[in-house]
């Protein structure tokens, strides 16, 4: 069944309930099967809705196809497995093909396995990026989070996913001579696109206060893009007391 969310009436004329036919606006625990005929604001929309779906039966997904119109707006799009949205003349998508059969059975439990379902939160970084500089091991560092959690299913990530980033922090730790460092490594940028800039504010003992820096990709796609830019202080401090603050826009791609 087809309901326009801005004209909420059956073909007889009943009047509904706007929730009904968008899951988006649903905000109840409920689990919703997909539905041909249902309609989405935005293909980041389709894809939670259906990725929350397919983490509750214990399936992965991913883009299959899609096709982007000249003016760079996604005109179709299929996810694995398998539904097909087709945007339409107002700007909404909306769902053309629902194939709900599976050639396997599916275990729910395992779907936190899946790469698409797994993340470590902010927090639970830092404890792991902390419990490392005070030389816990991989795997202790990774149980003292389960014990805390209560359980390896009460977690989204393993040990492989905390080795990977507890490596990953590793190499970002900047070592002697950072600011020189820094200032070689924004010189090199500047030297191979001039458009790339970059600012050092020093205090009156020449230690570094302050770091700005752009390249020139994004400050071309500001040009194009910059009426909405969030500028996010939220992120946590380095060893220097320094904080990260981005300002990220979002492009024609999203």
């Amino acid at each position: 069944m087809d309901i326009d969310l801005n004209h909420p009436t059956l073909s007889g004329g009943e009047e509904v309930e706007e929730t009904e036919n968008n899951p988006s606006l649903n905000e109840s625990d409920e689990i919703e099967e997909p539905k041909k005929g249902m309609w989405f604001t935005s293909k980041q929309e389709v894809h939670e809705f259906y990725a929350k779906y397919a983490k509750n039966l214990g399936f992965a997904i991913a883009y299959r196809t899609q096709n982007v119109r000249s003016d760079g707006k996604v005109k179709y799009f299929g996810i694995e497995s398998r539904i097909r949205a087709i945007l339409q003349p107002d700007g909404r998508y909306k769902l053309t093909t629902v194939v709900l059969d599976h050639t396997h059975d599916l275990i729910p439990s395992d779907s936190r396995h899946f790469p698409m379902n797994k993340r470590i939160r902010t927090p639970v970084k830092r404890r792991l990026e902390i419990n490392d500089e005070a030389g816990i091991g991989v795997s202790r560092n990774f149980h003292s989070i389960v014990v805390e959690a209560g359980g390896y299913e009460a977690l989204t990530f393993d040990e492989r996913d905390v080795r990977n980033h507890i490596e990953n922090a590793r190499r970002l730790r900047l070592g002697v001579g950072d600011a020189e460092s820094v200032a070689f490594y924004f010189h090199r940028m500047q030297q191979e696109n001039s458009n790339f800039y970059s600012a050092i504010d020093f205090d009156v003992d020449g230690r570094i206060r302050n770091l700005f820096w752009v390249d020139a990709r994004s400050r071309a796609a500001y040009k194009a893009f910059g009426d909405v830019v969030s500028f996010d202080t939220t992120y946590l401090t380095n060893k220097y007391d320094m904080s990260f603050a981005p300002f990220v826009g979002v492009n024609h791609h999203g």
